[in-house]
């Protein structure tokens, strides 16, 4: 029985080694001496420029596109939202860490009031479209009478896209994606009518690009035997990186795609 008995100690003990040694920042108790201290309007200061305001666990941009986001401290390491910062230094009036490229941010607590201002702007902005915005134009061919619509309506599907500041901070930028609905009469026979997502690119567009892009446009481009081309542009909000597609809807109302340029 003895013998049971330290046996069971042993496994006990190497369990709970076990459990401490993994533990994640998420897990570890954070520094609440240092998230107070940390409080308050900060600036850059080497040009004097605001930073961010830390208020409670969220900091706060003077920019009206970046997205609050939470904060804790662990150890010697700002946790922000997804990124992680060394600390260097931090005492009441100084707060100095290392930005993703491993330079040194050294920033000085502000002592003037006015700076609260830079935070009373409205939320931060929603880096697209905010109201349905509707096109069409009529096309004769062939000795018939065409008429597309195309019609982009904003969602509440949100694309984040994570960019750098000033300060080598990453910060999310906030898009809503859009659905576009294509119709085509002929005369008032309705031959084709769809919403176009960003998801139905998905054989055309890799799937790690589609995640990061919204549908930013729609464009008519011709009308030919087989059918008619409309180019879909597929963009990372705000980047250099689109995806040209063509749409085409043939005269008995099929729909097909095809990539045409990146």
């Amino acid at each position: 029985m003895t013998r049971l008995l330290v046996i069971a100690l042993l496994v006990c003990l190497a369990l709970a080694g076990c459990k401490s040694g993994g533990d994640s920042p998420s897990e570890v108790a954070e520094d609440i001496d240092a998230k107070a201290m940390l409080q308050g309007i900060w600036i850059e200061s080497a040009t004097e420029t605001i930073s961010f305001r830390a208020e409670g666990d969220t900091i706060y941009y003077p920019d009206s596109t970046s997205q609050p986001a939470f904060f804790r401290i662990v150890g010697d390491t700002l946790y922000l939202g997804d990124q992680h910062y060394l600390i260097v230094e931090q005492d009441e009036y100084h707060f100095c860490f290392q930005d993703m490229t491993g330079e040194e941010v050294r920033l000085v607590r502000s002592e003037e009031a006015d700076d609260s201002l830079e935070f009373t702007k409205k939320k931060p902005e929603i880096l697209t479209l905010t109201e349905v915005v509707k096109i069409d134009s009529v096309v004769n061919y062939g000795g018939q009478r065409y008429h597309w619509y195309i019609a982009f309506n904003p969602t509440k599907y949100q694309v984040v896209r994570t960019v750098y500041n000033d300060d080598g901070v990453g910060v999310d930028n906030i898009y809503y994606d859009n659905i576009v609905n294509l119709s085509l009469y002929q005369g008032k026979h309705c031959l084709f009518s769809r919403d176009i997502k960003k998801q139905m690119f998905i054989s055309d567009v890799p799937q790690q690009f589609l995640e990061q892009a919204i549908l930013a446009n729609m464009q008519y481009d011709r009308v030919d035997a087989l059918g008619f081309h409309f180019n879909a542009t597929l963009c990372i909000p705000d980047g250099a990186s689109c995806y040209l597609v063509e749409t085409c809807v043939s005269f008995d109302g099929q729909f097909s795609m095809k990539l045409l340029e990146y």
